[in-house]
């Protein structure tokens, strides 16, 4: 339990470095670090007293979609964009 005079704490976290590598180029990008985005992203969950964005278990349609945009075999090609447009 922390004691009264401590101001801060640490939280370590496993992320995959790849996940945290794009993160923190686009943390940079907007001027801030990722330490602020932690920060900003727990405070916003205190305000909220939740998440600050919608969670919810996708339906069936939702997951057969996705598994079907990860089969690259699946996915209809098209020539331009006009051709694209035109079957739609």
């Amino acid at each position: 339990m922390p004691r009264a005079n401590v101001k801060t704490l640490m939280i370590h976290a496993r992320i995959e470095p790849k996940l945290k590598m794009s993160a923190e180029r686009i943390f940079s990008e907007i001027g801030m670090t990722t330490t602020e985005a932690i920060r900003l992203f727990l405070k916003q969950v205190e305000l909220h007293g939740g998440l600050p964005f919608p969670v919810s278990v996708p339906n069936a349609e939702t997951v057969a979609a996705m598994k079907e945009a990860n089969r690259p075999s699946a996915l209809r090609r098209y020539g331009s964009f006009r051709e694209l447009r035109e079957r739609l």
